[in-house]
């Protein structure tokens, strides 16, 4: 996955699924699509953390609406905070298929914690 635009909140990456990541009967696995919106969830909200902050994910809940066919072209995901904190953050997160198609949802908590030594 590569990261193709970052806002103040908000950031979009694109994955082109390979054959490694298909399960035995051809599709994508979910494993993937719910990695890419963990990860563009949790890059939205380190967009909006001040220096020395750092962020882990407490819960994602991601709702799948249709498969990830094989040779199904380029994801695009998106994620955007829809709550900052200074203890934790919320950020949703969309996947889109290369027709447009809505893939997946998810909803992500962050903890938010001070960076250090130790």
């Amino acid at each position: 996955m590569t990261a193709v635009a970052v806002g103040e909140g908000t950031v979009d990456f694109r994955c082109q699924p390979q054959q490694s990541a298909y399960d035995p009967i051809g599709l994508v696995h979910g494993g993937l699509v719910c990695t890419l919106l963990d990860s563009v969830a949790g890059c939205a909200v380190h967009s909006t953390l001040p220096a020395g902050t750092g962020y882990t994910s407490l819960e994602i809940k991601v709702s799948w609406l249709c498969p990830v066919r094989h040779g199904g072209g380029e994801l695009t995901a998106t994620g955007r905070v829809t709550e900052p904190g200074r203890r934790a953050a919320f950020a949703d997160g969309e996947v889109r298929d290369a027709d447009g198609r809505l893939i997946a949802t998810a909803s992500s908590t962050c903890l938010l914690f001070p960076l250090g030594d130790g």
